[in-house]
């Protein structure tokens, strides 16, 4: 048995980049380097640092399984304590030292056997193994919406929030109607003069307490492991996610009933004004989109101040947005709480095969991987929370931790001297792609009635349209035949 010794290059230092620079650590491979374009860690809690920023999933599963954190403050994490997470975390692991920071890459080609890349700064570098860990949601979407040179006031986008600002006193108008905009409406109703919800298409809203854990529930979480694991409740918390999944995959239409119920239950209940209740009632089913929990956001736009408009946008002028029934709406400042281009995964990066094939080439028509982590032509090219992958109201970090399961032993497959080059075959990647594009027409993204950012150009679901356990069982172990292995 060979003990090959390789350089492993990792793309980005968020969740995913720090789980496997700390997982090649752990496993012997010290050669390894992480490339960040920014300037720190986070990746996309480092970016988003809006006022109301919590993830919507709870705070004893949005963390690795080798390193809990006893610290959460509340039921859901809260940004900054998330981001805080993460440093500590990669302190702790002797991440730090392995990474280049304000150094991105630009181009990776993969030339006789090895991964040739040049960085931002003009440097090369030459590796066995990359793995891309870029994210998903990291390019902001900035809507081309006529007039916004023309804006006297401050205008951003929600993930490059300007702190520099002070909104008290100002009227601020925030686009978009997801998680981001839901939460920054939640938060600042009632501290500024006035808030402006541009909503195109409302959404439904998931009710969740999103409580505090006092002192002495974090103190025993810190020294009685069995306090945490009761608190995470890991096998309930596990059945609801798969639950949820077979509600999105049709394979269980009660719980997709119940869900459905629940939200429609929150607008009737919370909601007094019937006219706002019809404006806040949206078109299409629950769960078509992503769902929005939020426990105070039906509460926040009733309050005075807060302002719902559903009329389209004309244009933005000097002083503010003027929609489509004529109407200017005065205001400071406009968030673009308007998403990301989630297709865009490593690029704008050039990256390129063996033989010369571009990755734009095999992404012709749309993202694409085997099983979400590899490519055939890309030889020991492997992505974390790549195309297709699961996304949904769970933890990505579960997700992550599953993919490097499966990559790891593709890559003790390259260390053992087994395989020169490894790479799923392109039968494989076809195979996988009809059957992905069979299902996803079965979920509810795509008989739901609804736009989303789950749907590519052609109006195909890209995300895992099949049930959490499967992918489970799909990352347990590779099937070797679906690979080709050049020795």
């Amino acid at each position: 048995m060979v003990d090959k010794s390789l350089r492993v290059v990792v793309i980005g230092a968020g969740m995913a980049g720090i789980l496997a620079a700390i997982k090649l650590l752990e496993d012997g491979i010290n050669d390894v380097v992480v490339y960040e374009k920014a300037d720190r860690i986070g990746g996309t809690w480092r970016e988003n640092t809006y006022p109301g920023l919590t993830c919507d999933v709870p705070s004893h599963h949005y963390t690795y399984k080798f390193e809990r954190n006893p610290h959460w403050t509340r039921f859901l994490p809260p940004g900054n304590e998330i981001q805080a997470y993460f440093e500590r975390t990669c302190t702790k692991y002797g991440i730090d030292e392995l990474i280049r920071f304000n150094c991105g890459i630009e181009t990776a080609s993969f030339v006789a056997g090895r991964w040739h890349l040049q960085t931002s700064l003009g440097e090369t570098d030459v590796a066995d193994i990359v793995v891309a860990a870029t994210g998903v949601l990291h390019q902001p979407n900035i809507p081309a919406i006529q007039g916004m040179e023309d804006f006297l006031g401050d205008l951003f986008h929600s993930a490059r929030w300007d702190h520099s600002i002070d909104l008290k006193g100002k009227r601020i108008g925030v686009i978009g109607s997801g998680s981001t905009g839901v939460q920054i409406i939640s938060a600042l109703a009632g501290q500024v003069a006035g808030v402006s919800h541009f909503q195109r298409t409302p959404q439904w809203i998931m009710p969740v307490e999103n409580g505090y854990f006092s002192a002495e529930e974090r103190e025993s979480f810190r020294t009685d492991p069995d306090a945490l694991d009761a608190a995470m409740g890991t096998e309930q918390y596990l059945a609801n996610v798969e639950g949820y999944t077979q509600a999105i995959t049709g394979s269980k239409l009660d719980t997709r009933a119940q869900w459905s119920a629940a939200c429609l239950q929150n607008l009737e209940q919370n909601v007094e004004d019937p006219e706002l209740r019809e404006l806040l009632r949206p078109d299409h089913e629950p769960m078509c989109k992503r769902l929005i929990f939020s426990p105070d956001y039906y509460g926040a736009i009733q309050r005075p101040g807060t302002f719902l408009v559903r009329e389209g946008i004309e244009t933005i002028e000097a002083e503010g947005i003027r929609t489509l029934d004529g109407v200017l709406h005065k205001l400071d400042a406009i968030v673009l709480a308007t998403g990301f281009k989630a297709d865009r995964f490593m690029r704008p990066m050039t990256i390129t095969g063996r033989n010369g094939v571009a990755l734009e080439s095999l992404w012709r028509d749309r993202p694409k991987a085997y099983l979400a982590v590899a490519m055939p032509d890309f030889p020991n090219f492997f992505m974390l929370n790549g195309p297709n992958g699961p996304v949904g109201n769970f933890s990505l970090i579960d997700i992550a931790e599953h993919q490097w399961d499966y990559i790891a032993q593709c890559i003790a497959r390259i260390r053992s001297g087994e395989c020169r080059e490894i790479s799923p075959t392109h039968a494989a990647l076809e195979g996988f792609e009809e059957e992905r594009v069979v299902a996803a027409k079965t979920t509810i993204w795509y008989t739901g009635g609804c736009t989303s950012w789950y749907l590519d150009d052609d109006g195909i679901p890209s995300s895992w349209p099949w049930n959490y356990q499967r992918f489970v069982d799909k990352m347990k172990a590779p099937d070797w035949n679906a690979f080709e292995c050049v020795i």
